[in-house]
C-alpha cells in the first residue's frame, strides 16, 4: 500500500533513500525537463525551417505545373509560329521588290499627274534598309484640290502592287490664300508638302547581309537604318 510523503522531508543528497512514489515523481519531472529542453533546442528551430520548405514546395509545384502545361502545348505553339512566319512572308511578298521599286515611284508620280495634281517637287531620297524591309523617302510638294488629292490616294490604292505610304511632317494648306479684301478665290487649291515613305521587301540575300555581324569599329553601310523622325500616319494600301 502506498504511503504519502512530504517533499520537505526528502534528502536530496541521498535520493536512494526516497520512497518509491517520490522517486517516480522525480523521474517524471526529469523526463519532462529533458523532453522540453530537446524540443526547444532541436525541434523548435526546425518548425520555421519546415514552414519555409513547405512554402518552397508549393512554389515549385506551381512552377512545375506551369512548365508541364507549356511543354504539353509546345508542339502546337511551334506549329502556330511556323504558320505565322509563313503568313508574314506571304504578306511581305505582296510589297514591291527591289526591281519593281523604280517603276513604283514613277507610277505614284504619274498617278498624281493623271488626277490633275501639279508636282512642284517629287524627289526620292536614299533607300534605308531595315530588318526585313526597306523604306524609300520621297520629298514632295503637290498642288491640287481636295477632290484631286482624294482621287490621287484612290489611284495609289489601285496600283497592282500593295503600296504602303506613311506621311512625315506633312503640311496641307491653301495655295496662295487671298489677303484681306484684295484677292479673290484661289479656286480651292491646296498645297501638300512634306515627306512620304514607301516600302519594299528585302530578298533573302539582302536579309542575310543585314543580319551578318560587322567587324568591331566598322561604320554601318550606306543607307543603314536610322530612327525615323516622326511616327507613321495612316497608310494607303492597294492590292
Amino acid at each position: 500500500m502506498s504511503r504519502k510523503f512530504d517533499i520537505k522531508s526528502l534528502d536530496f543528497s541521498n535520493i536512494g533513500s526516497w520512497p518509491r512514489e517520490a522517486k517516480a515523481v522525480f523521474c517524471a519531472v526529469i523526463g519532462i525537463m529533458i523532453i522540453a529542453l530537446f524540443w526547444f533546442l532541436f525541434i523548435g528551430d526546425k518548425r520555421d525551417e519546415l514552414s519555409s520548405l513547405e512554402s518552397k514546395e508549393k512554389e515549385l509545384r506551381t512552377t512545375f505545373e506551369t512548365k508541364q502545361g507549356q511543354a504539353a502545348n509546345l508542339g502546337a505553339l511551334k506549329q502556330q509560329l511556323v504558320q505565322m512566319e509563313q503568313q508574314l512572308q506571304q504578306m511581305l511578298r505582296q510589297l514591291p521588290s527591289k526591281n519593281e521599286m523604280p517603276d513604283l515611284i514613277v507610277d505614284i508620280s504619274q498617278t498624281a499627274l493623271a488626277t490633275g495634281i501639279s508636282n512642284e517637287l517629287f524627289q526620292p531620297g536614299e533607300e534605308q534598309p531595315k530588318d526585313f524591309y526597306a523604306e524609300k523617302p520621297i520629298a514632295l510638294r503637290m498642288v491640287g484640290t481636295y477632290h484631286q488629292f482624294g482621287a490621287f490616294m484612290s489611284g495609289v490604292a489601285s496600283l497592282p502592287r500593295v503600296v504602303i505610304m506613311t506621311m512625315h511632317d506633312i503640311s496641307l494648306k491653301p495655295k496662295n490664300p487671298p489677303v484681306g479684301n484684295a484677292g479673290g478665290a484661289n479656286n480651292g487649291l491646296l498645297e501638300l508638302s512634306g515627306t512620304v515613305k514607301t516600302y519594299r521587301y528585302l530578298d533573302e540575300d539582302e536579309v542575310a547581309k543585314q543580319a551578318a555581324p560587322r567587324p568591331s569599329g566598322q561604320p554601318p553601310a550606306p543607307g543603314a537604318p536610322t530612327p525615323a523622325p516622326a511616327a507613321p500616319a495612316p497608310a494607303a494600301k492597294g492590292g
